[in-house]
């Protein structure tokens, strides 16, 4: 089953969407908005499960899913949670810089709550005020959940994810190191994240969905040639079982919870850092990494961050080609 929001009104407008994403039918006999949908889970899966039949066999009234017209499937969502589960690019990234991996990373997963308030439509623009900024795409996976209770078993915790979905998780990289230094997070280098048009219940993904990992090439484009093509189910260190469990050690989680993977990353087969696609590699899912690859291997990064004007696309196709979760396609704007 495929879920969608159109817009209209702060959370937009709940619709099940057919399985090639050409048609939607309207849920709000059932539950008006998805953040509803999920608050009351146990009683409306069912109903909309049933709605999502009917609208497979054109046995009810239908609209054209444009993705174009599509909110971010959750407008606004209680929690985002960010986890960085391929080890790999962390290990770059560090490489890079001259410091030390802790061991600790590779079986206790780093993560960061970001700002959920806004969640960008897969077609709305990334404002970017500063070019200076240094302005980043991340391709990501994200799962949502169900209501989580503490202390849940990472075993346990799959049973509380709900949806599937791809991110684009932006970020302003040189805001960073500041906002670092001072020991407290990320705040303003972290800013409005953009949500795939449609979110996926686990069962709709067959074997792609196995323990917790999502396996399928998640395809980026940058201003319209091939940028990354990694496999979402490789060198992904830790599964959502394990990061929704890490999010929920202390505390409750509210349905609605947004938790995601952080960025793809796939090691070349040599074991080394990964390639550009033009070299026979798989590529990035974040300007960061090739940056920091060039570092590595040349002595400095030479790959810009994006600019105003440059356009992004992410997606994740079937076995007959078609986008999963549709595509997020974006473009920078001067904000």
């Amino acid at each position: 089953m495929k879920l969608g929001s159109l817009k209209g009104g702060r959370d937009g407008r709940l619709v099940v969407v057919s399985a090639d994403l050409a048609w939607c039918a309207s849920a709000a006999h059932i539950a008006p908005t998805l953040q509803a949908a999920l608050d009351d889970w146990e009683r409306v899966e069912p109903q909309l499960r049933l709605l999502d039949q009917d609208l497979a066999h054109a046995a009810i009234p239908r609209e054209r899913f444009h993705e174009r017209e599509a909110a971010a499937p959750l407008p606004r969502a209680f929690q985002w949670a960010d986890g960085s589960a391929y080890v790999n690019h962390v290990a770059l990234v560090r490489q890079a810089r001259g410091a030390e991996m802790p061991e600790s990373f590779w079986h206790d997963p780093l993560m960061y709550q970001g700002a959920s308030d806004e969640m960008l439509a897969p077609r709305d623009p990334i404002p970017l005020a500063d070019e200076a900024w240094g302005c980043d795409l991340e391709a990501e996976v994200v799962v949502v959940t169900g209501d989580v209770p503490r202390g849940v078993s990472a075993e346990d915790a799959l049973r509380h994810v709900r949806l599937v979905g791809l991110v684009n998780d932006v970020s302003l990289r040189n805001l960073i190191p500041a906002e670092l230094a001072k020991g407290f997070g990320f705040v303003q280098s972290k800013p409005a994240s953009a949500l795939s048009p449609v979110l996926v219940t686990p069962d709709e993904l067959g074997e792609r969905w196995r323990d917790g990992k999502l396996s399928g090439t998640l395809s980026v484009d940058l201003n319209g040639r091939p940028f990354g093509r990694a496999d979402a189910g490789v060198d992904m260190t830790f599964g959502f079982g394990t990061l929704v469990a890490h999010v929920a050690k202390t505390r409750n989680l509210a349905a609605g919870s947004v938790i995601g993977s952080g960025t793809v990353s796939n090691r070349d087969a040599d074991g080394g850092p990964g390639k550009p696609i033009e070299a026979g590699g798989v590529g990035y899912s974040c300007i960061a990494e090739v940056r920091t690859v060039e570092t590595i291997l040349e002595g400095s990064a030479r790959t810009p961050f994006l600019k105003h004007g440059d356009g992004v696309r992410i997606w994740m196709e079937d076995e007959t080609g078609h986008p999963i979760f549709g595509t997020i396609e974006q473009t920078v704007v001067a904000a």
